[in-house]
């Protein structure tokens, strides 16, 4: 583990990136403009109604010209005070609607400014909601290929956007992960802090999706020590480092290399073997693999009897394959690894014919 750097605590929202929609600088600059002609507007309006109260120069009474003039230098607080109210109502007047008017039409005039100044306080109060909100999330360590394959298969199994979370020390990839709706936090995940960053202790599962195994080994340690009951799944590039990662506290760990290395031999005497792989892993198309616990209708059945394609048993902590003679029935407490068609019907015969 690494140790945590001497001194102050360190900011919890620092490196945390909420998506949302920015409008465009132009869209805004145009915002502002019609707000200002509508205060403008309304400012002409109340004078030129009014306009037998008001006195420019010696002469009682005002053209529309001369209150869209009134309007104009008094909104931008010039005031030359060549028109002025003369009777109590239009004083009045003046001090209910166009002063708030004025105030209002400076705002939008230096909305800019105030924009820039308070877009931080806007960000941290963002970043406040999200951290007292999310809990049971999925945090990705790691937005590369394998990450975006991991959010990919997530969200194809139903979880939303805003239940998972990107972990990458590159500013670039969690700016990617934000443009597609996730929330991101730029830090090494092995670190304490980041993952506390991301309320890896109210997560409901854990990605290490690194591209190196030390960092893997390194992030699974901070995990566990920070959640030890979080589920955690690992990649790992060399097998040789699988048991290493077990050990560091992983629940699953897939071997990326000696997987596509057996998929590449099969390809070769059984490509539809492979296509078959390929659809099975490949979430939102074809057939899909689901974990799922024993339906009340079917106790008492055995593995061969029910709708879905049964591939394993699980019971007691121990899984079973589907033709182990210990399964014998189905109990309430089994859950079920099995194979579904999915709604958009399957796709392993164009894979195969193109195999």
């Amino acid at each position: 583990m690494r140790s945590e750097a001497a001194g102050a605590p360190e900011d919890p929202h620092t490196g945390v990136q909420i998506a949302h929609v920015e409008a465009s600088p132009v869209r805004q600059v145009w915002k502002r403009v019609v707000f200002a002609a509508f205060f403008l507007g309304l400012t002409v309006l109340i004078v030129w109604l009014d306009r037998d109260a008001y006195r420019d120069g010696d002469e009682v009474g005002i053209s529309l010209l001369d209150a869209v003039y009134y309007a104009t230098v008094t909104l931008s607080t010039t005031g030359y005070g060549d028109i002025t109210p003369l009777t109590d109502g239009a004083r009045l007047v003046n001090i209910l609607f166009i002063t708030p008017l004025r105030i209002m039409f400076l705002i939008v005039l230096i909305g800019t400014t105030l924009e820039a100044l308070t877009a931080r306080s806007r960000e941290e109060f963002r970043i406040r909601r999200w951290r007292s909100r999310v809990r049971q999330h999925v945090i990705v360590c790691g937005y590369g290929t394998k990450g975006r394959s991991a959010i990919r298969s997530l969200q194809a199994n139903g979880t939303p956007l805003e239940q998972i979370v990107v972990v990458d020390p590159e500013p670039r990839a969690i700016d990617e992960a934000n443009s597609i709706g996730l929330t991101g936090i730029v830090g090494d995940a092995g670190r304490t802090e980041v993952l506390r960053r991301a309320s890896v202790e109210r997560a409901r599962a854990v990605i290490v999706a690194a591209n190196r195994d030390d960092a893997s080994v390194l992030i699974t340690l901070t995990v566990r020590q920070l959640n030890p009951s979080v589920p955690i799944t690992t990649s790992v590039r060399e097998e040789e480092n699988a048991n290493l990662l077990r050990q560091s506290g992983a629940d699953t760990v897939i071997t990326t290399s000696a997987t596509s290395g057996r998929l590449l031999g099969l390809s070769t005497d059984s490509p539809r073997v492979v296509a078959v792989v390929e659809d099975l892993v490949t979430g939102g198309q074809g057939l899909d693999l689901h974990q799922r616990p024993v339906k009340p209708t079917e106790v008492g059945l055995g593995p061969r009897q029910l709708h879905d394609i049964v591939l394993s048993v699980t019971r007691g902590g121990r899984t079973l394959r589907f033709d182990d003679q210990l399964i014998g029935t189905l109990q309430p407490e089994d859950v079920l690894v099995v194979v579904r068609s999915h709604p958009t019907g399957p796709a392993i015969g164009k894979r195969a014919a193109t195999a």
